[in-house]
């Protein structure tokens, strides 16, 4: 007959090895998962570059990745354009929100068209930068300031500095012009001069048609589409980097100081564009504006499309919408380091 001891003995000896084992592998992964959540890795980007963010490689554990991310919001902002939002015949409000590292995103209104309008200049610009990559010539060449008509008579919003008929520009002051100061003479001579094929290939990026040699309002976008040009050149996947940064630094000096900007802290970088029309039959306005806001912490994407009956408050709308997701992402970004 066998010895109850030594049976127990055994048994014992395993699972005590098993249970120390196991507590000990315990402790170094533990170990392991406190140093990275120390190191905070989450994503590895290249650096040297003021506006863009290429993605390089993400490492890091994806619970910790968690940690650091923003909790979702998207019925906050529903809440306020359905019920506290308050302004007069406001018919249509379009809301895309991203945290471009690596964090959430949301779109409210996602059904709703809109006309792009001025918004077109950015994936015009878009071109002519990839075509000077590979004419570098192209944005030093000449161009003479003849139009048949002035586009910008009609602007509700116009360009603080006027160009002057007649008057040579580089391509690279139109391109400064059309963006900076939303100059639609700018837009229309440099419809001359951007390759259409380029032109065609920006917009099936995101498979939109683009409007015939830059004429005419333009197909309607859903806001998620237009977002998705910003995304392109922070993330520096269609431009090279340096036209990327360029791209965004004329985007930083756009002088449209309502809208998205309006509801940020003072300081902080937005890369943006507006965009107004109000060509429509029955007299409807649309305005829009679209950017990057370079929160220290958590940098996001931002786009508000709008449609009313009248400019006056359209801005005031968006920058309202901008100051709650600011305050939102302050918030959150605080209790981050309680």
């Amino acid at each position: 007959m066998r010895n109850p001891l030594c049976i127990i003995r055994k048994i014992t000896v395993p699972v005590l090895c098993l249970i120390v084992g196991g507590a000990m592998g315990y402790s170094i992964r533990s170990a392991m998962i406190q140093e990275q959540g120390q190191r905070e890795l989450t994503e590895i980007r290249e650096s040297g570059y003021r506006l863009i963010n290429p993605l390089l490689e993400c490492e890091g554990d994806r619970d910790l990745i968690r940690n650091h991310e923003l909790q979702p919001f998207r019925a906050k902002v529903e809440d306020y354009l359905k019920n506290r939002m308050r302004y007069p015949d406001l018919e249509a409000v379009s809301v895309y929100f991203r945290e471009l590292n690596d964090g959430i995103w949301f779109v409210v209104g996602e059904a709703e068209r809109f006309t792009p309008a001025s918004m077109r200049k950015v994936p015009m610009m878009i071109a002519l930068l990839k075509q000077a990559e590979r004419d570098p010539g192209l944005l030093s060449r000449r161009i003479v300031a003849r139009l048949k008509q002035d586009h910008n008579a009609y602007q509700n919003f116009k360009p603080a500095e006027a160009m002057e008929p007649g008057r040579e520009y580089t391509v690279a002051d139109l391109v400064k012009r059309m963006i900076v100061h939303s100059d639609n003479n700018a837009f229309f001579l440099l419809s001359g001069i951007v390759d259409m094929r380029q032109l065609d290939a920006v917009y099936s990026l995101l498979a939109v048609r683009d409007p015939v040699n830059g004429q005419g309002p333009g197909n309607p976008f859903t806001i998620q589409t237009y977002a998705s040009f910003f995304r392109i050149l922070y993330n520096a996947t269609y431009l090279n980097k340096d036209m990327s940064d360029l791209a965004l630094d004329l985007l930083t000096r756009v002088d449209f100081h309502a809208g998205v900007v309006q509801g940020v802290a003072p300081g902080v970088t937005v890369a943006h564009k507006f965009g107004e029309h109000s060509g429509d039959p029955d007299g409807k306005k649309q305005l829009h504006d679209c950017g990057i806001v370079y929160h220290p912490r958590h940098p996001y994407l931002l786009c508000v499309m709008t449609t009313g009956a009248s400019f006056d408050y359209l801005d005031e709308a968006i920058a309202s919408v901008s100051k709650i997701i600011y305050a939102e992402v302050e918030h959150q970004h605080g209790t981050e380091h309680r």
